[in-house]
This record gives C-alpha cells, structure tokens and sequence, in this order.
C-alpha cells in the first residue's frame, strides 16, 4: 500500500477526527463548515460521543470533494497520544480495506501531547499496520473479501518532518510484519531449517548470520536444546544475527534471544488436542527477536545488537526425551526433566548461555511464549517481565508504553527459585506443583544469566498472537508481532550511540 503526504486531496474517502464529547477537531469542523453543518448533524443522530474507535459514517455529504466522511473518535483529548492516532488511522483503513474504494485520505489533527508533524507519522504507521493481512494460503477469496485499498494519503502541512519519521517507522513495519508473517506460517512450511534459512535473507540487508547444526551444538554441550529436539525428524538449529551499526566495532552488543519452538505438541507431556494447532505460534519469541533485527538493519541503528534463536521442534517419536531425563547443559549445569512440555526454558538455558559465553553482551532480554500462567495473570494485554537490573526493567517499561506494547513486572526470589532444586540433578525444570507458574519459568532462565549481566525475560505468551475476534485496529486477531516494536525503542533510546 503506497503511503503519501500531501498538502491538500480530494477523493471517495476521508477520516478525521473527534475527541470525547464528540467534539471535531480542526479538519473535521473545516469539513463540516463546507457541509453547512451536516456532519454534526449526521454524529448527532448516531449518538456519536467520540470514544476511541467509535465511528460516524457519512455518505455523499453535500459541499465537500469526499463520498464518504469518516468521523473517528481519539478519546480524551488530554488522554490520546501517538498510539491512539494510530489506532484512529487504523481504525480508517480497516473500514475502507475492502470496501472498493482505492485511496483513503488521512486528516489528522494536532492534539495536546501530539504535534501535527507526529501525528501525520503516526496515522501513516497505523495505516501500514492495519493494513497487514495474511492471505498467502487463500485461494477462493470472493471479490468482496480481497482489499481494494492501494494508497493512502496523510494531508497535514508538516511534510518533511512527517515524512522523514515514517521513513524510520517504515522500516519497523517491516520488522513486524516479517515476524507476523513467520508466527502465521503453517508448521509444515516453518521448521527449524526452514525459519534458519529465512533468516539467512538477512544477510541481503547487512546482518552477519550463523547456523549452528546439531553436530555443532553437540560439540557445545547443548544437551537441554539438543532434548527438546530429539523427538522429532526436523533437526534443531541455533542462529546468531549479528548488526554492526555503531562507530565503535567493538563495542559490546545487546543481546536478544528468542524461543523458537516451531511446533510444540507438548512431547510425552503431550498437550490435549483442542487448541494444538496454535503451538505454531511458540515460536513468537524467535519471530520477535528477527524481527527486531530486520527493522534495525533497515533502518541503519547505529548500535552493536545481536540477536540469538534455538529453533526446534517438540514432538512424541520413539527418540523423544522422557519425563525424568537429566540433561547436561552448556553451562555445565544438569536438568532434571520432569516435564517435557516445560521446554521452552530448556532450550533458552543453552541459548542464553551460547549468546553470554560467545557475544560477552553489555545486557540480555529474551522473549519466550513460555507460559500459560502468564495468560491466567496478565491476560493478553500485557507481556510477563521479569529482571536482575532496575535500569532495564525502567529502560523495557518506557519503550513498552510508548510503543503499546506493555509489560507487567512480575517478582523473583530465592523463596521461588528453591522450588525447582532437585536432590536427582542441579534443578528441575518445573516445580512439581501447579503455583507461580510464569515465575518459576523465569527463575529456571535466570540460573542461565551469568553473575554481573543486566537481564530480562519477557513471557509473551498471551501477547504474541491473539486468538478469536480482537479489537485493536492496527493488530490481527492472530500473530500480532509483539516485541519488534518495544525491542527496537528500547535499543534507539538506551542503546544508540
């Protein structure tokens, strides 16, 4: 969809706003003054009061060069921000997608905390997002259902300003959309060595990539990863990405590392049938942590970043591990394996220990769908964190809200951790009991980070893909690409030079 900035348009459709009260904001009375008052008419008798994503639409007003006026409400004033803009943007293009109207015109308005130069970027990165669909695998789509919209146009006066911010956020739509994309893919097209060599398309855009086979890893001591792995006929895989983008090269990185388990069937611990077919999603941590590289690289960031996957899939053959296996690990720690559903933190533990041990990062974040005791807790509003380091837990909650995606600090202590010691091995990887389900992942994870290294862990469970009807306008109600866009803030604000 081709996105534009321009000064003034005409067209079948165009969206402005309103805040609560159902209150026009400037272009909307302009709109309005030219209709002789028949917008205002058209929001009164719809009982229209200009909450967020409420919508008026008026058909062939007289006095204005638009079929179609599309009054959207922000909200409170005081209260709407840059994701609210967006969220009005997408709230546009998602009525106009298939509607057989071909351009739709953005009038943003500027609001309280937001300059109109923002705001033009905002609609345009909430138009890209909306926009997203997942159709590859739809052959008998009807006419009514395949989207007609090809361009949108963000009227305002601010071009430049406008402009050069959303040739940035053009970049980090990419990046969202290349890890929706892969949560979307279906498990018989995405497996380990098929998400590895996608992965490798990075290189085309400067990011240094390696993939780890299992002899390597084997040779590594990655027996947590190489167990998960072995039930199936897909063979692991472990990828590094490496992006080089600030004036010192050897600067120590960031490092992401991401779950990738691109089918999860619960191993011997198998999972019920009725929803099985979401575990393609498990692997969002992964599709996140490629995704933040892509947008990163796109847009030239000028820090070191690396980002780390293990990729494998878990499923119940004959060569599956079994509950009450001990595995050795990179770290040289040794896991009992009580439950071979809890293995999301058994590949983490190998891989957050190869991305210290290889990269010597200044911090570590890694982003797993790891728990469904997140969902019981947080719902799917917010991403489980949990950390050693205040700076980062302060540093991931500001890129969280600014971006809307929110985390919800959650506790560690020694009081948890003692839940998962076993007389059999080092640690266990579940409690053996059905409490703190999210933390104990966590505390497993945190027996990975070594003494001195700022981390964090972000259980994305009930973020990463949404399942039935959602209401967020620039998210589809399946992979909705969570952390690409709080991972890439954080890096601009903390980690740029």
């Amino acid at each position: 969809m081709d996105i534009r900035f321009v000064t003034a348009a005409s067209g079948e459709v165009v969206a402005v706003m309103a805040t609560e009260g159902g209150e026009l904001l400037g272009a909307g009375k302009a709109l309005d003054t030219a209709a002789s008052g028949r917008i205002a008419k058209a929001m009164k008798a719809a009982h229209f009061k200009g909450g967020a994503g409420q919508v008026v639409d008026v058909l062939a007003p007289d006095g204005v060069d638009f079929a179609r006026v599309l009054v959207i409400g922000v909200g409170k004033a005081e209260a709407a921000d840059g994701m609210a803009v967006e969220r009005w943007a997408g709230h546009a293009v998602k009525r106009v997608l298939t509607s057989g109207s071909e351009k739709l015109v953005l009038q943003p308005d500027a609001l309280p905390s937001v300059a109109i130069a923002e705001a033009g970027a905002h609609a345009a990165l909430g138009a890209r997002l909306a926009a997203y669909r997942f159709d590859t695998y739809r052959t008998k789509l009807k006419p009514e259902q395949k989207p007609t919209l090809q361009a949108v146009e963000v009227v305002l006066e601010a071009i430049a300003a406008a402009k050069a911010r959303a040739e940035v956020d053009a970049a980090i739509v990419e990046g969202v959309f290349f890890a929706r994309d892969l949560v979307s893919e279906p498990p018989n097209v995405l497996y380990p060595e098929s998400f590895a060599e996608r992965l490798r398309d990075l290189e085309t855009i400067g990011v240094e990539v390696e993939i780890l086979e299992p002899a390597a890893m084997e040779k590594l001591g990655m027996g947590a990863l190489l167990g998960v792995a072995q039930g199936s006929s897909r063979p692991a895989r472990l990828v590094s990405m490496k992006w080089n983008g600030s004036s010192s090269k050897k600067a120590k990185p960031i490092a992401l590392v991401g779950k990738g388990v691109t089918f999860d069937t619960g191993g011997i611990s198998l999972k019920p049938g009725a929803g099985m077919d979401e575990m393609k999603g498990d692997m969002g941590g992964a599709a996140a942590v490629a995704g933040a590289m892509k947008a990163i690289a796109l847009r030239k960031a000028k820090a070191n970043v690396v980002g780390v996957v293990a990729l494998v899939e878990n499923m119940p053959g004959a060569n599956a591990q079994r509950p009450g296996d001990i595995v050795n690990t990179m770290s040289g720690q040794t896991i009992e394996v009580l439950n071979t559903d809890a293995e999301g933190r058994l590949i983490l533990a190998d891989a957050v220990w190869y991305a210290q041990d290889k990269f010597e990062p200044t911090a570590l974040i890694d982003l797993a769908t790891l728990t469904g005791a997140v969902i019981v807790a947080l719902g799917h509003e917010n991403a489980g964190m949990f950390s050693n380091d205040e700076d980062l837990v302060h540093a991931i909650t500001s890129a969280g809200q600014a971006e809307g995606e929110p985390v919800w600090r959650l506790p560690l202590s020694a009081a948890y951790d003692k839940l998962i010691d076993t007389p059999n091995a080092d640690m266990k990887n579940i409690a053996g009991k059905p409490v703190a389900g999210s933390i104990v992942g966590a505390q497993f994870i945190k027996r990975f980070v070594k003494d001195g290294t700022p981390w964090a862990h972000l259980d994305i469970a009930g973020t990463a893909w949404k399942s039935g009807p959602y209401d967020d306008p620039i998210s589809p109600s399946w992979a909705t690409g969570y952390g690409v866009r709080l991972l890439n803030r954080l890096i601009a604000n903390k980690y740029e030079d």
